[in-house]
């Protein structure tokens, strides 16, 4: 008799969860770990933060009672999707009563000592790198609102400062470059010839890379204002 099993997908926000990018390739890790291991009897779907507690999450609760029902097992796309929290994470496993998959890890089950372990150790990774990214959030933030940006607005006014801000600083490395530009034409050089003559004398471009043609005609444009 075939394993049953049940799907559980979950992305952590609405504008992933309308676009179907996070959940199809879910889907498709899912897909990958069934061959030849059973049948897929349903599947799941749940948008949420993924910092909630346990009441925050009525679709794995719907999963893990479906998954009782029909007595199959459930299977997650990646280990992470089901939480970043260690002890959320845990009380599931331990305490569900249900036999846990995860597709990234195939061969690795919770209801063996050595699969216990391991899915531990991979648990305190999925949360220590879920803090570290809500850190990096929180710095980016308190950055773009030193500089004015006016956060949770999307509208033409933050935009427009941005695009400010980016020309400004175009302008003032142009303004760096004026003299050595004023060289270049006085012998005459073409703008090939200055990519080259840039490159040559180390001269780094506004990336911190190499000079190419539509960046010396950029610089250019920006010297002549």
């Amino acid at each position: 008799m075939q394993t049953k099993f049940i799907s559980y997908v979950r992305v952590s926000t609405q504008r992933q969860g309308q676009s179907g990018l996070g959940l199809e390739a879910q889907r498709i890790a899912v897909s990958n770990y069934m061959h030849g291991r059973g049948e897929l009897v349903g599947e799941v779907a749940e948008i949420e933060s993924g910092r909630k507690g346990t009441k925050g999450r009525p679709e794995l609760a719907r999963a893990l009672a479906d998954c009782k029902k029909h007595g199959a097992a459930l299977v997650i796309g990646k280990l992470d999707r089901l939480s970043r929290d260690v002890r959320f994470f845990l009380e599931v496993i331990d305490d569900s009563g249900v036999d846990i998959r995860f597709a990234d890890l195939p061969d690795v089950r919770p209801s063996t000592d050595e699969g216990r372990m391991l899915l531990i150790g991979m648990a305190n990774f999925a949360e220590y790198e879920g803090r570290r990214i809500g850190s990096r959030t929180k710095a980016a933030l308190a950055a773009a609102k030193a500089r004015g940006v006016e956060l949770g607005v999307a509208g033409p006014a933050n935009l427009k400062r941005n695009v400010e801000e980016r020309q400004a600083a175009a302008d003032a490395f142009a303004g760096r470059l004026s003299g050595l530009v004023a060289g270049f034409r006085a012998r005459g050089l073409s703008q090939r010839c200055m990519v080259v003559e840039l490159n040559a004398a180390g001269v780094k471009a506004p990336n911190g890379g190499v000079w190419a043609l539509v960046q010396v005609q950029r610089m250019l444009a920006h010297v002549a204002k």
